[in-house]
């Protein structure tokens, strides 16, 4: 199933990164591998009716039911044990992921209060770029009556490059809203 991000990538963003970075095979020129939505649960741990709401709300947001992260070991001053849910993620790939970053880039990231773009400079070192969330409520899948708790998601969109110059044209060109940094001058 082809999205309208997919035809975008496809139609314009090849054929400018190819020109700007100098690619001569198509298979060189990066793109979206998948993306990956986590909520960590922090205090909630000891509360299911929380953490049966957060897998709702990201079952909406992302159309895929989300797995449950639960702890590696034993912290005994966060009192939490082996086993314990931490966590709810979900991992986006193909038509959804392209079809999740369409609906955030057009209709979550305006709902965001006092937004001036985003910071060019949260990439990895490795070509992935994270985003923070700080609630859940930006989403319109969303119904405000069925809220538990208000909570923030990490949204990660991992990329087929290791340059983060290479990622950040690639993501500016898919219509991600970045902040024009001031550059310095000495």
């Amino acid at each position: 199933m082809k999205t309208r991000l997919r035809d975008h990538y496809d139609s314009h963003v090849l054929a400018k990164l190819t020109e700007e970075f100098g690619y001569s095979n198509r298979m060189e020129v990066p793109y979206l591998e998948k993306i990956v939505l986590n909520v960590g649960l922090g205090s909630g741990k000891d509360d299911p009716k929380l953490l049966d709401s957060v897998v709702e709300e990201l079952t909406r947001i992302s159309g895929q039911r989300p797995i449950i992260t639960k702890a590696r070991k034993s912290i005994s001053n966060f009192g939490l044990r082996d086993g314990m849910p931490i966590g709810v993620k979900v991992t986006l790939r193909g038509a959804r992921m392209y079809q999740f970053m369409d609906r955030y880039i057009s209709t979550a990231i305006p709902r965001v209060r006092d937004f001036r773009g985003l910071n060019s400079r949260a990439f990895d070192g490795r070509g992935n770029f994270t985003v923070g969330v700080r609630e859940q409520m930006i989403f319109p899948e969303i119904d405000y009556d069925k809220i538990v708790r208000v909570h923030g998601m990490d949204i990660t969109f991992v990329t087929s490059t290791d340059k983060d110059d290479e990622a950040l044209v690639l993501l500016r060109e898919m219509g991600m809203p970045f902040r024009d940094e001031p550059t310095v001058v000495v």
